[in-house]
């Protein structure tokens, strides 16, 4: 593969300026990828110059079809650790490189296993469903995974008289309930990016641009979801601005996946909505932890490697396994 070929066409679509330093870390990726025999997988969260480079670019469901399916030796996967984690239960004999492994998420930290077991044990006989967004330790103890992307489909295939506990996502969970009229025993977790979007900076945006269709995540809390114009996932999000007739957006996500909007259609107009102080910086965090020089560097060094406890991974595979055959 010609991979030198793959990072013109990034600069020529992107229409950035690339700097003697950056082009040099992307030829040096380039490089030690091939020689490794590695894929680079990125989240639509993560920055638009890893974006660029990535083999691979999808939301959470997508890239972990992708880790499972691929046949590189080393997956460097450009996201937060729950993702790395998600790929080597997927592909135990892969190195599973993360770039920073600090690079954590809120609504994995606020569902702890121990925490979690307590919770499952005051609702017995209740079928645990976890969104991916949670740790494998989690994972291990559940029924089921879904995604934002399947959440709906997967409940709406279980027996109706199933009492469902989901977790960690409280603002999702409650999408669910309302998509598939079931009645769910939600863990009050949420996500820190999701949570403090301002519900009057959006109006405000929506008076101004009053032909503009407002884009909202479910993790997205119910004052604003109530004010959207289509409600999904990232990649579901990514598909409607592209097929709608509408040229522009009110985009109630993180805004790594503004910059595929624009290099799917550079002429329609995507809006970011501030956050609770007015700001509008919601990007995550720990999504942009990673850079291109950390890419780098965990190829030159094989480091940080994800490693994990064999007894969590093959429970935690179970219903990570589910999940995929049930999405097929």
């Amino acid at each position: 593969m010609n991979w030198k070929l793959i990072t013109t066409v990034s600069y020529y679509k992107t229409d950035i300026s690339v700097s003697n330093k950056s082009k040099n870390l992307i030829d040096e990726i380039n490089f030690l990828r091939k020689k490794r025999n590695a894929i680079i997988l990125a989240h639509y969260y993560q920055e638009p110059a890893i974006q660029d480079i990535a083999d691979f670019i999808g939301d959470s469901l997508e890239l972990s079809r992708k880790a499972s399916e691929t046949n590189a030796d080393v997956i460097v996967f450009c996201g937060v650790h729950f993702m790395a984690e998600t790929a080597k239960i997927l592909s135990p004999n892969k190195t599973v490189l993360l770039p920073d492994f600090d690079a954590g998420c809120t609504l994995a930290d606020d569902c702890q296993p121990d925490d979690f077991q307590k919770f499952l044990d005051k609702h017995p006989n209740h079928f645990a469903i976890s969104y991916v967004n949670c740790s494998a330790a989690v994972k291990a103890k559940s029924d089921l995974i879904c995604t934002s992307s399947n959440a709906v489909d997967l409940v709406n295939k279980l027996p109706k008289e199933l009492p469902i506990l989901f977790a960690p996502d409280r603002n999702l969970g409650r999408w669910v309930e309302r998509q598939s009229g079931r009645k769910l025993t939600l863990w009050p977790g949420r996500c820190l990016v999701h949570e403090t979007f301002n519900e009057e900076s959006l109006i405000k945006l929506k008076i101004k641009n009053p032909t503009a269709e407002v884009l909202a995540h479910p993790e997205c809390q119910e004052n604003l979801l109530d004010l959207a114009d289509f409600i999904g996932s990232t990649s579901k999000l990514l598909n409607y601005s592209q097929n709608s007739k509408k040229d522009k957006f009110i985009v109630l996500t993180e805004p790594g996946i503004i910059h595929q909007m624009r290099l799917k259609d550079p002429l329609k107009t995507y809006i970011e909505v501030p956050g609770l102080d007015g700001c509008s910086c919601n990007e995550c965090p720990y999504m942009r932890m990673n850079t291109l020089e950390k890419v780098l560097n965990c190829l030159k060094e094989m480091n940080p490697e994800l490693h994990m406890d064999e007894q969590i991974r093959l429970m935690a595979y179970k219903p990570l396994k589910k999940m995929l055959d049930m999405s097929n």
